[in-house]
């Protein structure tokens, strides 16, 4: 029987979907990146794909997860950004060689070193995670809405007020437990 993994929720933003691969921090934890190899999947689909990881790599990938979380939580809190955090998103960004190139179609892309895969690629994602906390980039850091989430995310929404990581899933469960618990309260408004 094959094992059905939980899909990627992917965003617009590089770091902050790839602290999405572990979702639902505050309730029933689901870990989106548990092997090398789905980690291989979800560099793909970022276009960074790698030909292997390893399961080292995949730590590697989990330190930085984390730390990305903990130092955009701590931004989006107006609050001091964690040392410990600091070091690991600093240390893989330093380690990455990816390179820039322009595509014929005028959009980036990056070409990573065939020796150092999964580095480059953690390398680009910390970059990106620098650019967003140290507010290079137009938007700003919020925290999902969900008491269960609470994920950072990068709201580049005209107003700046998004409320939800995701509006197909905590947006959607939030507005789903709202309407039952109006159910619960007037059931004659539902006729």
């Amino acid at each position: 029987m094959r094992v059905r993994l939980p899909e990627f929720r992917l965003g617009n933003i590089l770091a902050t979907s790839f602290t999405g691969t572990l979702s639902e921090r505050y309730g029933t934890p689901v870990e989106r990146i548990p092997t090398p190899q789905r980690l291989g999947d979800w560099l793909a689909i970022n276009d960074l794909a790698v030909e292997s990881c390893t399961s080292a790599q995949l730590e590697s990938a989990w330190e930085l997860r984390e730390s990305i979380h903990e130092a955009a939580t701590a931004a989006a809190l107006r609050e001091p950004l964690p040392e410990s955090a600091l070091e690991v998103i600093n240390d893989r960004s330093a380690r990455g060689r990816a390179t820039a190139i322009l595509t014929p179609d005028g959009t980036r892309r990056w070409r990573l070193n065939r020796s150092s895969a999964v580095p480059d690629a953690l390398g680009v994602i910390a970059a990106d995670a620098i650019a967003i906390i140290s507010g290079e980039r137009d938007g700003k850091l919020a925290l999902c809405a969900s008491p269960t989430c609470r994920s950072a995310f990068f709201d580049t929404s005209q107003s700046r007020t998004r409320k939800w990581c995701d509006m197909n899933t905590c947006g959607n469960r939030q507005k789903k437990a709202r309407f039952h618990a109006n159910q619960r309260e007037n059931p004659r408004a539902a006729n």
